[in-house]
């Protein structure tokens, strides 16, 4: 198993043309939150653009519309009542933080699957609904990331009695299911079933609410951009980790916020390009 370092990780991200413009850079779509769960929604969206997509939509229920246009100005909404058959403008998507199980959201899910045909990125909630719903797994495209932690990686293959044993049935599961497992943790695993990296980056200060949620829009923005799911994943995990480091230098790892580890992105981006 390898480890996942800088000169990996550099040698993925492409530079920027100086003459390119949004369009380059995809449009990603957040399936996010719901009423009491908006921040889930605004912290995804944050780290999204943070990471260069070069649009974002969200779907969000109507009644909470107000709440996201006036924290995240740059990004576009959708109501979650009455706009699912708008999807098939989008590059890519990330579903699940904060958008409960409901017989709705449950319904959402399976038309993406069945209607989106582009890359996404499963976390939280719709992690939740596949473990309720197995049969949703033959559903589920090709080359999908999922992102459980153990415990959501617990109830969607069965309980696993060390982190060794969830590892190594992580890779089985993503080589059964064609997708890239990015299973959490001290050193989190990004695998596609045929190779498989630990992660180098983050620290105790990303043991807090709203880490998944940032990391779902990380990785939703580099599937907008073109990277593969395989690649996005690898990127994803070692950037979110890599500012979570530096957030260290202002923060300790009591205090810190994912708000704070949001706002260290633009470093570990230089970081990384040194």
């Amino acid at each position: 198993m390898k480890k996942l370092n800088k000169n990996i990780i550099k040698a993925i991200i492409k530079a920027r043309n100086e003459a390119s413009h949004k369009g380059n850079f995809g449009h990603a779509l957040l399936v996010a939150g719901s009423s009491g769960k908006m921040g889930a929604a605004i912290i995804a969206a944050r780290a999204c653009l943070r990471t260069g997509c070069g649009l974002l939509t969200v779907n969000v229920p109507q009644d909470e519309q107000l709440v996201l246009q006036t924290t995240i100005p740059e990004a576009m909404l959708v109501i979650r009542e009455k706009d699912e058959d708008n999807f098939i403008k989008f590059s890519a998507a990330g579903i699940g933080p904060g958008i409960g199980i409901t017989k709705e959201t449950t319904q959402l899910l399976l038309y993406l699957f069945s209607e989106f045909n582009k890359p996404m990125v499963l976390d939280a909630d719709a992690l939740n609904i596949m473990a309720t719903n197995k049969n949703l797994f033959a559903k589920i495209p090709s080359n999908t990331i999922l992102t459980p932690h153990p415990k959501e990686y617990d109830r969607l293959f069965g309980v696993q009695d060390t982190i060794e044993q969830r590892m190594f049935s992580a890779i089985d599961k993503a080589k059964e299911h064609n997708v890239v497992m990015v299973l959490k943790g001290h050193r989190t695993l990004v695998t596609n079933g045929t190779q498989s990296f630990l992660n180098t980056t983050g620290n105790a200060g990303l043991a807090k609410a709203g880490s998944g949620d940032a990391l779902t829009g990380i990785l939703s923005s580099f599937l907008a951009q073109g990277y593969t799911a395989f690649e996005a994943a690898k990127i994803g995990v070692y950037l979110h980790g890599l500012a979570a480091d530096i957030a260290l230098e202002d923060q300790s790892m009591e205090s810190m916020l994912i708000t704070d580890v949001i706002e260290c992105i633009g470093k570990a981006f230089k970081t990384i390009m040194k």
